[in-house]
């Protein structure tokens, strides 16, 4: 979790061609009757095209879930299979609740759970708790290490991380900033938040930037960041010259607590491009975020949910912890760049974007 290069509307295209060739090549789990013997197509015996498939979500403290991911899972699966059933939950941060949760979706007999998990060392429970009944299991946007997952399918994390600090860091020296940096990284309980700090670290180790402090932010939370963020203004202050967070959540926090210090806020990144995120970047608060269109891995999740209910085995197009797993290339936004790979490409509307609040901003940069 440069790449920019592969702007998120090729990536929707090449998306679009490979779910067309998945269709022809087979993907029957809802087919109609064939036409002589009304049995259904190469779908076993009917069940599939009534299968249930479990989606299940990690947490609400990234809006991103309940306003993106689930509707557009649930739109594509119903588009492949009128009559397949989504079975969704949010954990909102609980660990113990997402077992239970999945324990509830195998009691309901799906056929295949999307995981995203809050916790990815005690997701492998849920794993082998499935794999005994025969249900496979596709990690989503967060891997499963310690028992590999049937699926893996995300954005590139590791990138994700490498690319949002390097921004930064190039920034920083094209301004001739002297100072050090502030590391705000995910839930240490999130295997794709290992990914990208050590991404972050990629890039911010070799750069001659001193790091001062580093951070793991339970549950993403963004008040966490923010609370911590305090403590090194208080500490370092003038000293740090940017905050290289790992979400546009803990960067949103970041920049809250540099505001309530009424300290100068300076380049913070991002990751996700949250429409709060777009309006802090027009505004000038937040530097950074990475595009990393939803619907690309909502849409490929539900291609591949459905392949696995109808009996195949997709192949993987790398693979990440001894798991099959497809990554997907992400993108960073700037202000240069928003309206390009944001605006343009339908990610975000303009209208949603330039609120009375940012109007101005708006203006100036030529979106209004």
């Amino acid at each position: 979790m440069s790449n920019g290069a592969l702007r998120s509307r090729h990536l929707g295209k090449a998306l679009a061609v490979a779910l067309a060739a998945v269709v022809t090549a087979g993907l029957t789990a809802c087919a109609d009757v064939d036409e002589g013997g009304g049995t259904p197509a190469a779908g076993g015996d009917g069940e599939t095209q009534n299968a249930k498939v479990a989606f299940l979500m990690p947490d609400i403290a990234s809006t991103r879930y309940e306003l993106a991911d689930r509707p557009l899972f649930e739109a594509k699966v119903k588009q492949l299979c009128a009559g397949c059933e989504v079975v969704y939950a949010n954990a909102n941060s609980d660990a113990a609740q997402q077992q239970q949760q999945a324990n509830s979706a195998l009691a309901q007999g799906v056929k295949a759970i999307v995981l995203d998990p809050v916790d990815s060392t005690a997701a492998a429970s849920i794993v082998t708790t499935a794999r005994a009944q025969g249900v496979p299991v596709i990690a989503y946007d967060r891997p499963i290490p310690d028992v590999p997952a049937d699926y893996y399918i995300s954005f590139d994390n590791e990138a994700i991380g490498s690319m949002i600090a390097k921004s930064l860091v190039d920034k920083l020296e094209a301004d001739g900033v002297q100072g050090g940096l502030l590391q705000v990284n995910g839930s240490p309980t999130d295997a794709a938040a290992g990914l990208i700090k050590k991404g972050i670290h990629s890039s911010i180790d070799p750069s001659g930037l001193p790091l001062l402090a580093e951070f793991d932010t339970p549950d993403w939370e963004p008040s966490k960041a923010q609370d911590w963020v305090s403590g090194q203004i208080t500490k370092f202050g003038p000293q740090i010259v940017g905050v290289v967070a790992a979400n546009d959540g803990t960067g949103g926090g970041s920049i809250a607590a540099f505001k309530a210090a009424g300290a100068p806020v300076p380049p913070v990144t991002g990751n996700d491009a949250e429409l709060a995120a777009a309006q802090r970047i027009i505004a000038g608060d937040q530097y950074n975020t990475i595009s990393k269109p939803i619907k690309i891995v909502a849409e490929a999740a539900a291609v591949t949910a459905l392949q696995f209910v109808n009996g195949e085995r997709p192949a993987g197009k790398t693979t990440l912890f001894n798991t099959p797993s497809e990554l997907f290339t992400p993108t960073v936004v700037t202000k240069e760049n928003l309206k390009e790979v944001l605006i343009d490409s339908g990610e975000i509307k303009a209208s949603d974007l330039c609120t009375p609040e940012y109007a101005t901003a708006c203006s100036q940069a030529g979106l209004a």
